[in-house]
């Protein structure tokens, strides 16, 4: 797995709501980065770029380069905080990775073939219930996305969790509590449509 995206920050020597605010008033995103039983480190980054990386959905579950005063970490990207009005990033977290130990990070699921499916050809509608799925594995096997197969859901069936195919050595956190955790990912329901198809067809 190539690594595409790479933050560069700089140390923040202070913490607080003050030094937060001057930092974002001179055009940055403050940040900490922490974990792998090192103390916390507080950082600022350039508002433009993380706008820019943020822009691609892979970078909330890849493992990225953060370089920080020259010095370059492997970590993941934990929370992302956003102003509820304007299009700013007010706060990031980033954790500590070791590549030799599993972690738990949320993959998007990406759902294919809808249209192509026994119930999409029905006229039938897919509803997800999910967008994204916490897994565990090591950094190395992390994927960018879990890809969903839809072609087999006719008109009144679901797909749940165990149905997804896995990549090798990832796995889903909640199978892992148990078969009450095996959620629906994914239903196909018959639009109005094809409703009224079935009820136009002769007895």
């Amino acid at each position: 797995m190539s690594n595409v995206f790479e933050f560069v920050a700089e140390s923040r020597g202070q913490s607080g709501k003050s030094a937060a605010r001057r930092a974002r008033h001179k055009g940055n995103v403050p940040a900490v980065i922490y974990g792998g039983h090192v103390e916390p480190q507080m950082l600022v980054l350039s508002h433009n770029e993380v706008i820019k990386h943020l822009a691609r959905e892979a970078v909330y579950s890849h493992v990225l380069d953060i370089t920080v005063d020259g010095k370059t970490e492997k970590v993941i990207l934990k929370a992302v905080q956003r102003h509820p009005a304007k299009f700013q990033v007010l706060h990031m977290d980033f954790l500590r990775v070791n590549m030799a130990d599993a972690l738990k990070v949320h993959v998007p699921l990406h759902f294919i073939n809808e249209d192509a499916s026994i119930g999409g050809k029905k006229g039938g509608i897919a509803a997800h219930s999910m967008i994204d799925v916490e897994v565990t594995c090591l950094p190395s096997v992390l994927p960018d996305y879990i890809e969903v197969d839809l072609i087999g859901l006719d008109i009144g069936d679901s797909m749940h969790l165990s149905d997804i195919i896995m990549p090798a050595g990832v796995e889903i956190v909640a199978l892992a509590q148990g078969s009450e955790h095996d959620h629906p990912i994914a239903s196909m329901m018959a639009s109005k449509a094809s409703k009224d198809d079935v009820a136009e067809e002769p007895e």
